[in-house]
C-alpha cells in the first residue's frame, strides 16, 4: 500500500514552486548577457538580450533603489532617460529620479512589474529631485509623491504645470510608444489640451497604480525583429484623437464603481486562470530566451 501511493505521488505533477520559474532563473542573473542588443518578445512575456546599465548617478538622473538591481535596459531606453533627463533640468527640474527599469536580462520579475521585461518600460519618479547626490542608503528610504487623491478621481496638490510640462516632453519623442499615468492625471491634463496636442497626448494612457510615477513604454526599435509591438495602437485606443473622451472617463467611473456582476461560478469551458508572469516557466518565454539566460 505505501508503494502504491509513492509511486502515485511521483507521478503527481510537481506544484509551479518546484518548477525552474523563469522569474527566479532571470532574478539569479548579476550581469546583462553577452549578446547584440535585442528586446525579444513583448513586454510582459520576453527578455532582453545585451542590455546597458544605467550609471547609478548621472548629471541629470540618479536610480533609486539600487538593491533591486533593475537599472538595465536596452541601449535606446538608457539614451531616452538621458535626453528626458536633460529636458527635464531645460523645464526646471533638479533632474530625474529613475525607477525600475528591467533586470540584467529582462524577463520576469520576482516582484512588482508584469512588463519591464524586454528593456524598453521605465518608471519616472513624480518627485522632483531636490539634489542628485543621494547615498545608496538614501536610494531606499526615499519615497515619491503621490499626484493623485485617494478617491483617484482628481490630482493633488503636488502636481504641478512642470509635471505636466515634463510629460508632454517625455511623449512628444518619437521614440515612445506610450506612457502611462493614473486616470486623475491624464483628466487634469485633458482641461487645458487644445488640437496641437493630440500627437503626444494620446500616448498618454491611463492605466490603474500610478500616483507617484510614470511609465514610459518605448517601441520596437528599428531592426529589433524579435520585438513584438503592442497592440491595439495608441492611435486605435484613442479613437485617432487624443484620448479625452469616454474611455478615459470609465476610469473614473465604472472602474471605480463596477456595475453587480453574476455570482455564478464560470463554465467549465471558461479555461483555466491565465497564468501570471511570476508563473512562468522558460516554456512560457519565446525560444530565443534559453540562449539570453545561458549567454556569458
Amino acid at each position: 500500500m505505501i508503494r502504491l501511493l509513492v509511486t502515485l505521488a511521483l507521478l503527481l505533477p510537481l506544484p509551479v514552486a518546484a518548477q525552474n520559474l523563469a522569474n527566479q532563473l532571470f532574478g539569479a542573473k548579476p550581469a546583462p548577457s553577452a549578446q547584440n542588443p535585442m528586446p525579444v518578445g513583448s513586454y510582459a512575456r520576453g527578455c532582453g538580450a545585451g542590455m546597458v546599465e544605467l550609471p547609478e548617478t548621472g548629471p541629470g538622473w540618479q536610480a533609486m533603489r539600487l538593491s533591486r538591481e533593475r537599472n538595465f535596459g536596452q541601449p535606446e531606453m538608457i539614451e531616452y532617460i538621458r535626453d528626458l533627463s536633460q529636458e527635464a533640468q531645460r523645464i526646471g527640474w533638479a533632474g530625474l529620479y529613475i525607477g525600475d527599469i528591467s533586470q540584467p536580462r529582462g524577463g520576469p520579475m520576482t516582484s512588482g512589474h508584469a512588463s519591464h521585461q524586454i528593456g524598453l518600460d521605465a518608471d519616472i519618479w513624480m518627485l522632483p529631485p531636490r539634489r542628485l547626490n543621494l547615498s545608496r542608503v538614501d536610494r531606499e528610504k526615499i519615497s515619491s509623491i503621490p499626484v493623485r487623491s485617494a478617491d483617484q478621481r482628481s490630482v493633488t496638490a503636488n502636481w504641478t504645470p512642470s509635471h505636466q510640462a515634463l510629460l508632454r516632453a517625455a511623449a512628444s519623442d518619437d521614440r515612445v510608444d506610450r506612457i502611462f499615468v493614473a486616470a486623475a492625471v491624464k483628466l487634469e491634463i485633458c482641461k487645458t489640451a487644445t488640437k496641437k496636442d493630440k500627437g503626444w497626448l494620446q500616448k498618454i494612457r491611463p492605466v490603474a497604480g500610478h500616483d507617484t510615477h510614470f511609465h514610459v513604454r518605448l517601441k520596437c526599435p528599428k531592426g529589433a525583429k524579435l520585438c513584438q509591438t503592442q497592440s491595439p495602437t495608441v492611435v486605435e485606443l484613442s479613437n485617432g484623437g487624443n484620448g479625452c473622451d469616454e474611455t478615459l472617463t470609465w476610469w473614473v467611473t465604472d472602474y471605480l464603481n463596477p456595475p453587480k456582476t453574476s455570482t455564478k461560478k464560470p463554465k467549465a469551458e471558461d479555461g483555466p486562470r491565465k497564468k501570471r508572469p511570476r508563473e512562468f516557466t522558460m516554456a512560457d518565454l519565446p525560444t530565443q530566451c534559453a540562449a539570453v539566460l545561458s549567454s556569458d
